[in-house]
């Protein structure tokens, strides 16, 4: 470990994107020394979320290449730069692409997670200087993603979006905190506050889904519908706490909303909307209760689309709510979660479906393409 107090560069292994949706290349790169207010941390492993694939085939901006992906780990702190409190080398750490400051009116506030002096943008370099921490083996620039770039054995973070963490986590549990299962469990207990005895629908049974299934049933919901094309989805969602299954194709002349409000007479009092679809957004938006049900949208329209929704509904008392990170603030919110997971009232290990080293991390992209895998650990040692 270098000493904490004069950090050198770092040449070490990286999994780079060089071009749109092409394999990645795992190669040797540059990793400088953390400047101030910034931790460099040595990952012990990552896993692929969807959002990685997502901006992997993204051509145009804010797809800008040669990239170092990822943005859900676990790793140890190796040097910290000037002004960084809080934190030194050999702590148990989680990168978040959300920054907590602690200072902005966001931030001190408990209505947002959302921090407003470091905003989230999907920008190429650090959030501070826009630079970037990473060079090549022939000195040219690496850009980093969602000021995380977990898939690389040494990585640059902004102090901000460093979470410690209890060092006895198992590593692979401890990266799901830094962001899927996190954004799904949040979504349930932070952002809708979920009552025990109330009802659920989940559109979309991806690990996403899954972890607001799991949040819903830590928060006591008596009913957990599922909703997914998938049929295999169905018995895997019973292990996520999903109580009722619902797939589209099998409902004849019936739509989802119908079938929902008959299931909960009257309607989800929660609908959770976890794929990124206008129509489904509108589908959950329908099966909510009139009175209080409450839509939690949870990702980003995937084709860009806008979101319709009839007003008359709206004037019945329903209401849409947009999810970042679950509403979680990750300061405060992912040791609370940590020590859910240690007293084993969060379970987590049923995310983690397959493991692989750095060196095949195509794999993990194939995987997750392919449906076969929830979340994919990816090792860096082994």
């Amino acid at each position: 470990m270098e000493d904490n107090k004069c950090p050198k560069p770092i040449r070490c292994k990286a999994a780079v994107c060089r071009a749109a949706g092409e394999p990645l290349v795992v190669e040797e790169i540059v990793v400088e020394p953390p400047k101030a207010h910034e931790v460099r941390i040595k990952i012990v492993c990552t896993s692929l979320c969807h959002s990685d694939v997502t901006f992997w085939r993204m051509k145009d901006f804010p797809g800008v290449f040669p990239r170092i992906f990822g943005h859900e780990a676990f790793g140890v702190v190796e040097s910290v730069g000037e002004h960084v409190e809080g934190f030194a080398a050999g702590d148990a750490v989680v990168p978040t692409f959300l920054a907590q400051c602690g200072e902005c009116p966001d931030c001190k506030s408990s209505r947002s997670n959302v921090c407003s002096k470091y905003r989230f943008m999907v920008r190429p370099g650090m959030p501070r200087d826009e630079t970037t921490r990473f060079v090549d083996a022939n000195g040219s620039p690496v850009y980093h993603f969602l000021g995380v770039s977990s898939f690389s054995e040494y990585t640059v973070v902004d102090v901000t979006q460093v979470v410690k963490v209890d060092p006895s986590l198992p590593p692979p549990t401890a990266c799901l905190l830094s962001c899927g299962a996190t954004t799904g469990v949040g979504a349930a207990w932070k952002l809708a506050k979920v009552e025990p005895g109330s009802s659920v629908a989940i559109f979309g049974l991806g690990a996403v889904g899954l972890a607001v299934a799991e949040g819903a049933r830590i928060c006591g919901a008596s009913k957990i519908i599922g909703v997914d094309l998938n049929p295999e989805k169905q018995e895997l969602g019973k292990k996520f706490g999903v109580t009722h299954f619902i797939n589209p194709k099998e409902l004849g002349e019936k739509t989802v909303s119908q079938a929902i409000i008959e299931m909960t007479d009257g309607g989800a009092d929660y609908c959770f909307e976890c794929i990124g679809l206008a129509a489904l957004m509108s589908d959950a938006f329908q099966s909510s209760r009139a009175g209080w049900g409450k839509t939690i949208i949870l990702g980003v329209e995937m084709h860009g689309s806008p979101l319709s929704i009839p007003s008359h509904e709206i004037l019945h008392g329903k209401c849409v709510m947009g999810s970042l990170f679950g509403g979680v603030k990750p300061k405060d919110d992912i040791p609370i979660l940590a020590d859910k997971y240690l007293n084993k009232e969060l379970e987590l290990d049923k995310f983690i479906t397959h493991e692989v080293p750095l060196k095949d991390i195509n794999t993990a992209f194939d995987l997750l393409q392919q449906g076969k895998s929830l979340r994919c650990t990816i090792w860096m040692d082994k």
